[in-house]
């Protein structure tokens, strides 16, 4: 996901980007570990483009049907950008 919302930022037409997905826990901690990188990395991207990166991204720990009762809260990631945008002087 930080990849594609580095190429995003790059682009001068876009103003946020707003990721959404959820990570599902496996037989490991590895979903602990996606999510926490990806958090970080995407904030990250977002103080290095100067842009409003949300983070729209559900988990860890999270079996698939809590992950399909969340599906509305992806809603709310793209509220935040938006009014992200607004208060920092964006369209």
């Amino acid at each position: 996901m930080p990849l594609a919302a580095k190429k995003l930022l790059r682009r001068e037409d876009i103003d946020a980007v707003v990721t959404i997905g959820c990570v599902i826990q496996g037989e490991t901690a590895h979903d602990e570990i996606v999510v926490s990188q990806a958090a970080r990395k995407l904030m990250d991207l977002s103080l290095e483009f100067d842009k409003p990166v949300t983070l729209g991204i559900t988990g860890p720990k999270m079996s698939r049907p809590d992950a399909h009762k969340r599906v509305d809260y992806a809603k709310r990631a793209v509220e935040a950008a938006v009014k992200l945008l607004q208060r920092l002087g964006g369209e």
